[in-house]
């Protein structure tokens, strides 16, 4: 690493105070309004979850991650945006408690807005879809000179994000209701929707695409050109897109076979009486 290109950088560029402040009232917020409320229950994992989250996002917003996703590097844009979409906001969805949950979507009467926009395959496609169109090179070189147009292209990405995850984790059960079968035959769709723009950048780099870091390739890590800092988002988006998914879907076939076994134990105790101290196994009806 290049650290004189840092040096030229104040701290407070480089470890945004603003992004820690953000981070910590939030967490306040849920210690305070949630985790110490009367009217809600929250596990420890749920508590986990929700400061693993908060850390994750602090690494990428609040320190020199951001500067690199910004200024310098391809793929450090990529970790920045997929850590997002792929760690933060499945663990913050996983972190709110159900009464919470219902609460804010019930009485907000956001409910309509998830049943219509987040019907599976609509959400898949329109996350997917606006996530591929992001990174094509036309696309992305336009936006990433736009300011206006770089904050609206990631609020619709973590909108959709957002109705994606809620689909597969599923936090009010009665606003969305799917089987497991449905939530893993989702993921599984997911995983194959974004394979072409990842396939894209692993194998295009006789070419370079994204004249946005194209300038200043090679200032922060010598060795990095841009072709192979293109290659390397296209990994990293994989990479992290993939474990993602591979939690999700180890936790819904545990917890799926969990759900039959607890269903076939129901059955048989249904056939078992006991007259006199004795076992009697009834037929299965």
């Amino acid at each position: 690493m290049n650290l004189d290109v840092l040096s030229t950088y104040t701290w407070y560029e480089l470890w945004n105070p603003a992004a820690f402040i953000m981070i910590a009232l939030i967490s306040f917020f849920y210690a305070k309004k949630v985790i110490h409320s009367p009217n809600y229950t929250v596990t420890n994992k749920q508590k986990l979850y929700f400061y693993l989250a908060a850390i994750s996002l602090w690494m990428i917003k609040g320190s020199p991650v951001k500067l690199a996703a910004d200024h310098y590097l391809f793929s450090a844009h990529v970790i920045e945006l997929m850590t997002v979409l792929f760690i933060v906001m499945p663990l913050f969805l996983l972190s709110m408690p159900v009464t919470w949950t219902r609460q804010i979507f019930w009485n907000h009467r956001l409910k309509l807005a998830i049943k219509l926009f987040g019907y599976p395959w609509l959400a898949a496609v329109l996350f997917n879809g606006a996530l591929t169109a992001y990174f094509l090179p036309e696309l992305f070189n336009v936006i990433q000179q736009n300011l206006i147009l770089s904050v609206i292209s990631q609020l619709f990405l973590l909108v959709t994000g957002f109705l994606m995850w809620w689909t597969i984790i599923m936090p009010v059960p009665e606003i969305s209701r799917y089987s497991y079968f449905t939530r893993v035959a989702y993921v599984f769709l997911n995983a194959v929707l974004l394979m072409p723009i990842g396939i894209f950048l692993l194998v295009g780099i006789s070419e370079i695409h994204y004249t946005h870091y194209a300038s200043v390739a090679g200032q922060l890590f010598p060795a990095l050109t841009a072709a192979y800092d293109q290659q390397l988002g296209g990994g990293i988006l994989k990479g992290i897109q993939l474990t993602s998914y591979g939690f999700a879907l180890f936790t819904l076939i545990s917890t799926w076979s969990k759900k039959e076994d607890e269903l076939e134990g129901q059955v048989d105790d249904k056939n078992v009486r006991v007259v006199q101290g004795v076992v009697v196994h009834l037929p299965k009806k």
